[in-house]
């Protein structure tokens, strides 16, 4: 699938990878956040000692970020969107609207979820964008 990015995404991940020496493969820009979905053996350099590195990017950039792990296989995918929530599983329906049915620990499921359902949407909107998924529902 081709992700489209807005004009304002293309200058975040500009300044992402200067700042980082890490390519986002892609970028969503919320209202009060911006969420980068880089390669996931660069996650810990995106983060930096301490957290040092997010801290910078995120000064400059005048917003909270947030990093998503990119995955190969859509459950992976979905699995890394929904974290730090402890996932299960993640099935994918073929029968009408693709769906991914993530099975959450309990405890969990407001992690999940998300402040507003924020965690939620955003992994719903890449998980359409990157892997064709219509829905994610927690189980």
């Amino acid at each position: 699938m081709r992700v489209t990015l807005s004009a304002d995404a293309k200058r975040f991940m500009r300044l992402f990878a200067e700042e980082t020496d890490i390519n986002p493969r892609d970028c969503l820009v919320e209202s009060d956040r911006v969420v980068f979905v880089i390669p996931p053996d660069e996650m810990a350099d995106a983060i930096g000692p301490d957290g040092h590195t997010v801290e910078q990017v995120e000064a400059k950039l005048g917003r909270e970020i947030e990093l998503i792990a990119n995955a190969d296989t859509p459950e992976a995918f979905v699995e890394s969107t929904l974290a730090p929530a402890a996932v299960r599983g993640v099935t994918i329906s073929e029968q009408g609207d693709r769906v991914a049915y993530v099975e959450v620990v309990a405890d969990d499921r407001g992690i999940a979820i998300g402040s507003d359902g924020s965690r939620i949407e955003t992994a719903r909107r890449l998980a359409e964008r990157h892997f064709d998924i219509d829905d994610i529902q927690l189980t």
